[in-house]
């Protein structure tokens, strides 16, 4: 069983319920691993009676989906805001995008791996997909604007996805402590800065 601080019951807002078990299950999850909690965890640590996720979820395997679909949706807003940070369309913009999926990985590491997991969403597994396409759909857009793309063309496709490629390999190698074994120093935002500039092809009054 889990080891996580339990809290006592409390009354929960009407609507708050689906809300309070994902955030109980998600930290249960960073804490313990898919497997190292119960429902009856995650409603402990929700203050809530042991039949009110039955309400939203149908059993455990749902509410982890949902955590998964969660994750990529707040993973979508997070690269968002990062790229609104630089003027948009351009190198900086594009690599803020991939500093934050990494950040995300590091922070949320079990989160991350549930998100990309096939495994553990037999059955649903287009849900969490299309939510996973929205998600790139940021990259996609930013890398349009680089482009001076009108839309998501197959230009912009071909040139976002070794972009996402090179961040997602990136995530793993820091969430597994690869880069920590490694013979030379790793600057993540330089590395991401310079692999954005590389995979980048030439763009009409492109800046950096």
């Amino acid at each position: 069983m889990a080891e996580t601080k339990i809290k006592k019951k409390r009354a929960y807002h009407h609507g708050d319920l689906r809300g309070q078990l994902l955030s109980a299950a998600g930290n249960l999850l960073e804490e313990h691993g898919p497997d190292g909690f119960s429902m009856s965890d995650a409603c402990r640590l929700a203050g809530v009676s042991t039949a009110a996720p039955y309400r939203h979820f149908a059993n455990k395997q749902d509410l982890l989906l949902e955590v998964a679909k969660d994750g990529l949706q707040r993973l979508g807003t997070e690269m968002e805001d990062n790229a609104s940070k630089h003027e948009r369309g351009t190198v900086r913009s594009i690599s803020a995008i991939g500093r934050a999926y990494v950040d995300f990985a590091i922070r949320e590491p079990h989160t991350f791996r549930l998100m990309f997991s096939t495994r553990s969403h037999s059955g649903r597994i287009e849900e969490l997909r299309e939510v996973g396409r929205a998600s790139y759909g940021v990259l996609l857009r930013e890398v349009a604007r680089f482009l001076a793309e009108p839309d998501i063309t197959e230009t912009v496709t071909r040139a976002s996805f070794p972009l996402w490629t090179q961040v997602h390999g990136l995530s793993f190698l820091a969430i597994d402590g690869k880069l920590e074994v490694t013979s030379f120093p790793v600057d993540i935002d330089e590395s991401i800065l310079i692999a954005t500039e590389r995979l980048l092809p030439p763009a009409a009054n492109a800046k950096a």
